[in-house]
């Protein structure tokens, strides 16, 4: 068997809010570049998208599918959203299945035009796991925790979501704000393999592949997936490597547009309207995690392999330079010098020695040895702001910013340690 970096959700261009060059070759040169080995087609129910796929893809044996000129390969795959507003994500063993499911799926919904490359169906978790069944796929919970299309976010276990289907759940996915470490307060969790997935919208590598599952396959194919998800005794996953939560869009509960955080007790006194504002409060994944939470501590099934926090070498350059953004030119130019030198993305963030990224560039190579060592600070995100990372050069000074962004650390605002009304 062979370990693959597999990144199994992200969107096409018929899918809202995506950039329109997020096509299969790009997707495909940029996940290279990342250090991806396996990627979804994503969005294959549609019609404009699957033609894209078909002209693009070829099956090179049965079931492995692959892009002229890359070794990258692809899973048949899309992600759907339920009459309940849960997202699934489906992966299916070829074409002709992708094409059976999207023939039974046409009268339960828009399949297609702008905006149905994840199609709203009308049919509930039971019933859509049930058809993707029928046509040899599998189906587990997309994001499985964020606050507005989650299974987590409308259902509190996933019996009550999956109903009589549930035995044929053998997955769920994270999602940017959560980890393995939260996900598996929930004791229900022990029972699913993890996938972290990027749910990129954008080809370029600080985005696809920001999240990602390295997975031991006999074929980078459907089936070799299948019996990974479904087997865990044999332990076939062996990293999930994703953002730290805390740099995820909903982490901490707070306001949905001037970003201000609560705690539960500070949101419900304030009936999840923003005091600010007037906006919208909405409950982050951190304080509806604990309140599904059957632990106080870190507990683990046997077969959870680790989760590695992870940064993109994009990010990492941005803080060392001082750039404006990762898209800043300086940016990009040592990020793609980075990435020749030593393959991939990956393997420069994660593998390759300090001495020789120091060759490369001294400033960088002392963060990329930071994030290593663990001396990364976050101000956590929420109300669908990502989180900041703030990179130490040493314990000493991790300290330091700890005691000077005490405050942002620790997610409190200006309305934190007011009395609620219970209190006077």
């Amino acid at each position: 068997m062979k370990e693959y970096n597999a990144d199994l959700h992200f969107h096409g261009p018929y899918s809202g809010g995506v950039s329109k060059n997020m096509l299969l070759p790009v997707i495909a040169e940029q996940a290279q570049l990342k250090g991806l080995h396996i990627c979804s087609t994503a969005d294959i129910l549609h019609n404009e998208w699957l033609k894209h796929v078909k002209q693009n893809l070829k099956e090179e044996s049965n079931g492995i599918f692959g892009i002229e000129g890359r070794e990258i390969k692809f899973i048949i795959g899309t992600e759907v959203q339920d009459v309940n507003r849960v997202h699934h994500l489906v992966y299916l063993p070829d074409i002709a299945s992708a094409e059976n499911l999207r023939e039974k799926l046409l009268k339960f919904g828009n399949l297609d035009g702008y905006g149905n490359g994840r199609p709203r169906l009308k049919t509930n978790a039971e019933q859509t796991a049930e058809i993707v069944k029928d046509c040899n796929g599998i189906m587990g919970p997309a994001h499985a925790f964020t606050p507005y299309f989650s299974i987590y976010a409308h259902f509190g276990s996933m019996l009550s979501c999956y109903g009589k289907m549930l035995n044929e759940i053998y997955f769920m996915e994270l999602g940017l704000s959560a980890d393995s470490y939260f996900a598996d307060l929930i004791a229900d969790n022990h029972n699913y393999q993890f996938i972290t997935a990027s749910d990129s919208h954008s080809p370029y590598p600080h985005r696809i592949g920001r999240e990602f599952t390295r997975i031991k396959m006999k074929e980078p194919d459907f089936s070799s997936l299948k019996h990974a998800l479904k087997e865990k005794d044999e332990a076939l996953i062996t990293l999930n490597a994703g953002l730290d939560p805390r740099e995820g869009k909903y982490h901490l509960s707070a306001c949905n547009k001037c970003y201000t955080k609560f705690s539960m007790l500070e949101a419900e006194a304030f009936k999840w309207k923003c005091p600010k504002c007037k906006a919208t409060i909405k409950k982050g994944v951190r304080d509806r995690i604990l309140e599904l939470a059957n632990y106080k501590e870190e507990k683990h099934p046997k077969f959870r392999p680790p989760y590695m926090h992870i940064l993109s070498l994009a990010e990492i350059i941005q803080i060392a330079l001082g750039a404006k953004n990762v898209q800043a030119p300086e940016v990009q130019t040592l990020w793609r010098n980075f990435v020749d030198a030593f393959g991939n993305e990956i393997n420069a963030v994660i593998d390759a020695p300090i001495d020789a990224l120091s060759g490369l560039h001294a400033d960088v190579a002392k963060n990329i040895e930071a994030f290593r060592k663990g001396y990364v600070i976050y101000i956590p995100g929420g109300g669908g702001q990502y989180g900041t990372p703030v990179i130490c050069k040493s314990a000493e000074e991790m300290v330091q910013k700890q005691k000077e962004l005490e405050k942002e650390i620790s997610g409190k605002s200006e309305f934190s340690g007011q009395k609620t009304l219970g209190e006077f």
